[in-house]
C-alpha cells in the first residue's frame, strides 16, 4: 500500500481455537483515508464458531467507521464477503431462506452487518489468510490475542 486511499480500509478477522465451535474472539485494523492513521481493535466474544466470529468482527470493524463513509471491508471469510456480495438479495427475496430452504444461519448477526453497512458506503475485497497480507496477518493476531487474553484471565481466577 504506497499511495494513501480515499476511502477507509477496514481489515477484519475472528478465531475460534483450540475448537470450532469454541472460544471465539475479533480483531480489526482501521486505516482511515489519506493515510491520517491506523487504529487496532479486539474483543472476546464467548462461545461460537468461525463464522460467528468472522460476522462479529466485520460488524465491529465497519462500526468503527463513520457513517456515511467510503471503506472497504478487507476479509480472508468468504462467508461474510459473498453473504454482503452475493447472497443478500437472494435472502431477503426468500426471507431469509437459504438456496435449501432452511433459515439464514446467524440471521441476527447478518441483519446489524447489513444494516451497519448500509449506513456506509461498502465494498468488499477478499484475501488469502496466512499468505503475508500485512493488516490481514495483524487482525488475526489480534483476534487471537483476544482469546489469550481471555485464556489468561480465566486461568489467574481464583478457584
Amino acid at each position: 500500500m504506497n499511495e494513501p486511499t480515499k476511502k477507509w480500509l477496514a481489515y477484519t478477522d475472528g478465531a475460534c481455537a483450540p475448537s470450532n465451535p469454541g472460544p471465539a474472539g475479533w480483531g480489526a485494523v482501521l486505516l482511515a483515508p489519506a493515510g491520517r492513521g491506523s487504529s487496532e481493535h479486539y474483543g472476546f466474544i464467548g462461545p461460537g464458531t468461525n463464522q460467528i466470529a468472522e460476522l462479529t468482527a466485520a460488524i465491529e470493524g465497519l462500526t468503527r467507521v463513520p457513517e456515511g463513509a467510503a471503506v472497504e471491508l478487507v476479509s480472508d471469510s468468504q462467508y461474510v464477503l459473498k453473504g454482503l456480495s452475493e447472497w443478500r438479495r437472494g435472502w431477503e427475496r426468500k426471507g431469509f431462506r437459504n438456496s435449501k430452504g432452511d433459515p439464514v444461519a446467524n440471521l441476527a448477526l447478518w441483519k446489524r452487518l447489513f444494516a451497519i453497512a448500509d449506513a456506509r458506503a461498502v465494498t468488499t475485497r477478499w484475501v488469502r489468510g496466512h499468505t503475508g497480507d500485512r493488516f490481514n496477518e495483524r487482525a488475526d493476531a489480534l483476534a487471537n490475542l483476544a482469546l489469550q487474553v481471555m485464556a489468561n484471565h480465566d486461568s489467574e481466577a481464583p478457584e
